[in-house]
């Protein structure tokens, strides 16, 4: 019965010899439960999200066994390419946004797990078992509805890594084949892609502890000479907050006015590009409001991949670069991956 917390992994630097490996998918990771025509969604964070995919409801209903309880990821596809701005985008308060939406960017679920068919109860077997009874219970199942696919062979589990994320996926997972499923333990590993951007530092949040940074607020030139907002550097022990305040000092005599996100507070700017103070989907009540810094200082970051023109995940910090131009800091040097076909992952 719901909720339960997905098992989940932990980052290394290499595919691991486990015997298993699939594409990491770059979604809402779900728990979907169904008893006959009841169908419930929860997310990582064992909250409920039946209401934002009416459609993909009716869609398992339709391809699931009567009675199991999967893992999986809800994901978005536009273009060939999953989409996790479209995905986001899905999570909306008023009904009617939420139907439209259903129909405009339709969302799929492809599975990974299997944790009870009927009523066994699966977490306790090994995974080698509960993938054969996935592959099994979903042998009819049609798009939207996915098993994702899997290799054993460590030469092609590397040439995934490389090339699914022309689709938009983040990397490949690992997984024991003798593990049982163990909710929110760290039981399964994930490698990610990581790379290093010149960023310019703009402005800062400030920590929910105090009077000390919370977060980089990082940004990129765009062909049109605006500062785009890219994305934030956020994990720094209390410490190096401190520091980090006392550094950022000299560059915030700035007026807000003559900031390049001057018109942050104007919610039409956050649709035509990207700035710092938008509302959170997912907390509302969340102060997103920043202090603004001269656009003059500069720092290297290390990310895994973009999402648009924006950092998918948290960019980590690595060191200032006093010896870079601003200016210079544009797309430009960005790695764009090669291009690979969704579809192909989908239905391999």
């Amino acid at each position: 019965m719901p909720p339960v917390a997905p098992m989940l992994a932990k980052s290394v630097k290499e595919i691991p010899a486990t015997g298993h490996v699939e594409p990491k998918w770059d979604g809402f990771r779900t728990i979907v439960f169904r008893d006959g025509d009841d169908v419930e969604l929860g997310s990582r964070n064992e909250k409920p999200m039946t209401r934002y995919f009416p459609e993909l409801v009716e869609s398992l209903k339709a391809n699931l066994p009567e009675r199991c309880v999967l893992d999986g990821e809800i994901v978005v596809v536009q273009n060939d390419r999953l989409d996790f701005d479209a995905l986001q985008q899905r999570i909306h308060p008023a009904a009617s946004r939420v139907t439209l939406l259903a129909g405009q960017t339709p969302a799929s679920f492809v599975a990974f797990d299997l944790l009870a068919l009927g009523d066994d109860d699966l977490t306790a077997r090994p995974f080698s078992e509960r993938r054969a009874l996935l592959v099994q219970a979903l042998a009819d199942a049609r798009p939207p509805v996915h098993v994702t696919r899997a290799t054993s062979d460590m030469a092609e589990a590397q040439r995934w890594f490389t090339q699914f994320e022309g689709a938009g996926l983040d990397g490949v997972v690992a997984k024991p084949l003798d593990a049982p499923y163990q909710p929110d333990k760290r039981a399964m590993f994930k490698i990610k892609h990581e790379r290093t951007a010149d960023c310019v530092v703009a402005g800062f949040r400030r920590h929910k502890s105090g009077d000390v940074v919370g977060s980089l607020l990082l940004g990129l030139w765009d062909d049109e000479g605006h500062l785009q907002h890219v994305g934030v550097s956020a994990s720094f022990s209390m410490t190096r907050r401190r520091e980090l305040l006392d550094e950022l000092e000299p560059y915030r005599d700035v007026d807000l006015a003559d900031h390049p996100w001057g018109a942050w507070a104007d919610q039409q700017a956050h649709a035509d590009r990207r700035m710092p103070g938008a509302v959170s989907r997912w907390n509302s009540t969340k102060d997103l409001s920043f202090v603004p810094l001269r656009p003059e200082l500069v720092v290297e970051v290390a990310y895994d991949h973009m999402e648009g023109d924006r950092f998918r995940h948290t960019a980590q910090f690595r060191r200032w670069r006093t010896d870079r131009d601003p200016r210079s800091c544009t797309y430009e040097q960005l790695e764009e991956p090669v291009g690979y076909d969704l579809a192909d992952v989908l239905g391999g």
